[in-house]
């Protein structure tokens, strides 16, 4: 079976944590290396949250890239303070890992996207789960890469159910809607995994108590970190009864887009006004065959967390 050659472009907290778990559990998807993104935490705090992930589960060969620090149209970026509450101030719920041994690479995020497009082609899949700032630069610097990968599935927006941030708003697309805008209209083929599917793929304690009982190193950070995050749902969510898989999903769909219902729709994101931020039908092509753009509006919930959850379990169990 031919593998996906799979990048993760992440701003590495709790989900994105669990998202790199998935994706290193998937045989059917080889990771080549992680972009580091800003988000839930600093860029060069998330780049060494995945490097002491990988070492964590067994995998320091893989090479993380640092990429862009703040929006394509800021100078700086701070972290809000919602999410250090969700997230905790490391970005890892205040667990405390072994330092990796492992440096980020020299070669940007940025860079590395066009390599490894230029390289694998159709063959590349692309999950950006933080704000589209790498992407959009990495398009920006060489646009042909959007007809070169195999698919871009991304965790952000939200199109049937209110924002996170604001009513229409998510929080990966509010951090940089223009580079969201750049990417959304681009000939990239891509897959929106948003706030629509992602809130209803929930883990408890139930859950994370099987990954306590392996008595292994990685089931027994990947419980607590998970804890921590569930217990912040508490606070931000209680409706849910648990936390959002959201970026695991996004993973997830990009090796199985049968675990999502899609509507095939060109879209946008407004950029100004008080709608900035929202991922939404792109009006001026509403007449145009919609052949690249998807946007996940329901998802095979018990079929994604029974697949997660055995994944995880055998892969913790391991390390």
């Amino acid at each position: 079976m031919a593998k996906y050659k799979m990048i993760l472009d992440l701003d590495t907290g709790i989900d994105d944590a669990l998202a790199i778990a998935y994706a290193l559990a998937s045989e059917e998807c080889d990771l080549i290396g992680i972009v580091g993104s800003y988000g839930n935490i600093l860029v060069e705090d998330g780049v060494q949250n995945s490097l002491d992930l990988l070492e964590l589960l067994g995998r320091p060969d893989i090479p993380v890239f640092t990429g862009l620090p703040h929006a394509s149209t800021k100078d700086s970026f701070e972290v809000m303070p919602i999410s250090a509450q969700i997230h905790g101030k490391n970005g890892i719920g205040e667990v405390k890992l072994k330092k990796a041994d492992r440096k980020p690479e020299t070669m940007s995020g940025i860079d590395f996207f066009i390599e490894a497009a230029h390289k694998y082609g159709k063959d590349l899949v692309i999950v950006p789960t933080g704000p589209l700032t790498n992407l959009a630069a990495a398009l920006e610097k060489d646009p042909q890469i959007a007809k070169l990968v195999g698919k871009v599935t991304l965790m952000g927006g939200a199109l049937t159910v209110p924002g996170n941030v604001n009513p229409v708003t998510e929080a990966n697309i509010n951090q940089d809607p223009e580079a969201a805008d750049k990417v959304f209209r681009s000939e990239f083929p891509l897959t929106m995994i948003g706030l629509d599917v992602t809130t209803r793929t929930l883990l408890t304690t139930k859950e994370t108590q099987k990954w306590r009982d392996l008595k292994t190193l990685a089931g027994e950070k990947y419980a607590e970190l998970t804890d921590y995050y569930i217990d912040a749902y508490k606070v931000t969510s209680p409706h849910l009864g648990g936390c959002a898989l959201h970026d695991p999903l996004a993973v997830a769909a990009a090796i199985d887009p049968s675990l999502v219902t899609t509507l095939d729709l060109n879209m946008k994101v407004d950029t100004e006004g008080p709608y900035a931020g929202r991922t939404i039908g792109d009006e001026t092509r509403i007449n145009e065959p919609a052949l690249l753009t998807k946007a996940a509006v329901n998802v095979d919930k018990g079929r994604f967390v029974d697949l997660f959850m055995e994944r995880l379990t055998t892969l913790f169990s391991k390390n």
